[in-house]
């Protein structure tokens, strides 16, 4: 089920669940089949089906023959017009990809999550299975834990006292060991994820912050294990905390806030 709806399909409303449909309609893999969708939002096809046909009236669905679906050219226009918020950032970020040669990232927050925004890849035989839109958890990824290290108190600790998971036999699930990591923000600039979300993958964030202070995302450096040893941290940590400077600073004439909590 898309990550986007935490409710049971019994607690969903009907806005949610067209949402939720929407959602998975713009995932990857697409255009997709009617049933898989169904299936995929744990909804009824007769439902699905009526949602889309909605969405297809309306612009933001359109019917790709032999029951697949498309995302719309309303949708695709608003997905512009989005993303065209985060055009004074890509420099910043390009720059940081072509300094470290790794996969590079921006993310804002969404409740407990965080959500890719901005995906820059150097050119190389493998590609880290992430992608714009996708999220993932706050506490387990260097982008999630660069946002809670400048979060206020209260709500870190709804996030941390929330049943956190095991990604991998690495995730730290512990509050209080969360946030000593946390901590090393103040005095590193940046945090890092060893095998934490992903096994076989590291990545390195900082936090982002708007005019006023708050925090408005992360970036990241993100790299096979292979590649992204620990040897290299003490030389990339500090230009991912230097990026983040610097797009702090685009912000502050360029506000790009992050989504509110729910």
């Amino acid at each position: 089920m898309n990550h986007a709806v935490n409710a049971s399909p019994s607690t969903r409303g009907a806005v949610e669940k067209a949402l939720e449909v929407l959602a998975t309609l713009a995932g990857p893999g697409g255009p997709h089949r009617l049933a898989d969708l169904a299936q995929a939002c744990d909804l009824p096809k007769p439902t699905v089906h009526r949602m889309l046909q909605t969405f297809a009236e309306a612009g933001y669905a359109v019917g790709a023959g032999s029951g697949h679906y498309a995302v719309g050219p309303r949708l695709l226009g608003l997905s512009a017009a989005a993303l065209a918020g985060t055009r004074p950032l890509r420099p910043v970020l390009a720059d940081l990809q072509r300094r470290t040669g790794h996969t590079v990232h921006y993310a804002v927050r969404h409740g407990d999550r965080a959500v890719y925004v901005e995906k820059l890849e150097p050119e190389q035989a493998y590609q880290l299975n992430t992608r714009p839109g996708g999220e993932v958890p706050l506490y387990c990824t260097a982008v999630g834990r660069a946002i809670l290290s400048r979060l206020p108190e209260a709500e870190v600790d709804a996030v941390l006292h929330a049943p956190l998971a095991a990604r991998t036999a690495k995730t730290v699930t512990d509050p209080a060991s969360l946030r000593a990591e946390l901590a090393a923000v103040d005095s590193a600039g940046y945090v890092v994820d060893d095998e934490q979300f992903e096994a076989h993958v590291r990545c390195l964030g900082a936090p982002v912050l708007d005019a006023g202070g708050a925090v408005a995302g992360a970036v990241s450096v993100s790299g096979l294990t292979f590649t992204l040893q620990p040897s290299s941290f003490a030389v990339l940590g500090p230009l991912v905390a230097e990026a983040a400077n610097r797009l702090s600073a685009v912000l502050a004439g360029t506000p790009l806030r992050a989504v509110d909590a729910r």
